[in-house]
């Protein structure tokens, strides 16, 4: 009994902290609202060219990584995952790499991963585009009209930035 009752308690405070500290998650996660518009047009490496305005419609999650940081090795997966379970509502998730190697160890780094979304080898104009870039992972997710919405730092925290992709792509 001792032990149901100690479980219980311990569940109601993991309840609480987790209730009160949810308005702070974004910011613990490194997530702030942002803005503008970016203009961009970028070779993707499968060949097709990925711009601003034929994304227009759709939610974008862009995705500023490398093949040799580690944090962004380990969201890999999750932005996959996310890719996938809201293509059809209208997310595109478009990688830019900033890789200094050659084009073929990025694919080849892609396909052992099994990721499929649209990537770019790209130079830091690409990040000036976006207001620059501090570090890797950087991620900005942008609406429907073009909006860039919020920026995240780092390792996306998927129990934050989830809720923001789902908002945009409620809205029409």
């Amino acid at each position: 009994m001792r032990k149901i009752a100690g479980r219980v308690v311990f569940g109601l405070v993991w309840a609480v902290l987790l209730w009160r500290l949810y308005p702070h998650l974004q910011t613990m996660a490194g997530i702030r609202n942002a803005s503008g518009r970016p203009q961009f047009e970028f070779a993707s490496l499968s060949g097709a060219v990925v711009t601003s305005d034929s994304l227009r419609g759709k939610v974008v999650l862009v995705n500023f990584w490398a093949t040799w940081c580690l944090p962004c090795r380990a969201e890999m997966p999750l932005l996959q995952a996310m890719a996938e379970r809201h293509r059809a509502r209208g997310l595109v998730v478009l990688g830019l790499s900033r890789d200094r190697g050659s084009v073929q160890e990025v694919q080849r780094f892609l396909a052992e991963r099994g990721i499929d979304y649209p990537v770019a080898v790209v130079g830091p104009e690409a990040e000036r585009l976006f207001g620059g870039v501090t570090g890797y992972p950087t991620s900005f997710l942008i609406d429907r009209a073009g909006q860039v919405w919020h920026q995240a730092l780092g390792p996306l925290a998927m129990l934050s930035f989830e809720p923001a992709v789902r908002r945009l792509l409620a809205e029409p």
